[in-house]
């Protein structure tokens, strides 16, 4: 299973914490799905999503009010993210939350079934669009970054805009890949980002994602 050190760090501390120039891939229509021929390095579009639990987040009553709602796997647990008190805990908690302007306002948490993190952040200026929230989030990092690909895409209820990336840690020189999509909703644009880690693999974290983006419905 491949290592990647970076993305491990970044989920210890938000454990604790919490508890550039883009190349155009070409994709065009909205489907709802991606095209077939997505299947393998960037996209991996052949991992299928994982079937849906009982649970959902986003809507009223749930642990993460967004003005989207979206369906959990099995096992993940959503919450809002706040960053606790104190000088220092804010200091790295801020590190931690914020990014190439966006905020994060929810995690959802797959570790007890093997999986990584999702997230969710919110753009701090609401009305930017989807494309532009989603360079500036990639590029939000010290990590060298490079091979972004954009597309567009139907995200249940909504036009999307997906991007995936390649982050080589400054630190570790480890790579890892991300994913993300961004959609705009009742005047806010929210970024759904995922990413590999130092133990989990592309088949761990991608399933909870699609499963999340593509039963994206209006929270009312």
């Amino acid at each position: 299973m491949e290592r990647h050190t970076r993305a491990a760090v970044l989920a210890a501390l938000t454990i604790g914490l919490l508890g550039g120039c883009a190349e155009d891939t070409g994709a065009g229509q909205a489907t709802g799905r991606p095209a077939p021929e997505a299947a393998g390095e960037p996209w991996y579009d052949e991992v299928a999503a994982e079937a849906a639990g009982n649970d959902t987040a986003g809507g009223a009553g749930t642990p993460c009010p967004l003005p989207v709602s979206f369906p959990l796997a099995k096992g993940w647990k959503a919450k809002a993210v706040e960053v606790p008190a104190g000088e220092l805990a804010e200091l790295l908690g801020e590190a931690l939350t914020k990014r190439g302007g966006t905020t994060v306002r929810c995690e959802v948490d797959g570790r007890s079934s093997g999986g990584g993190f999702l997230r969710v952040w919110a753009t701090d200026q609401p009305t930017v669009a989807p494309r532009t929230a989603l360079e500036a989030f990639v590029a939000g990092t010290e990590d060298k970054i490079s091979g972004q690909q954009f597309r567009d895409v139907r995200a249940g209820a909504f036009d999307a805009t997906e991007v995936t990336w390649l982050a080589t840690s400054t630190l570790t020189d480890e790579e890892s890949r991300g994913w993300a999509l961004a959609v705009q909703a009742e005047g806010q644009t929210l970024v759904f980002t995922v990413n590999e880690g130092l133990i989990t693999e592309r088949t761990d974290v991608l399933p909870a994602y699609r499963l999340a983006t593509r039963g994206l419905a209006d929270a009312g």
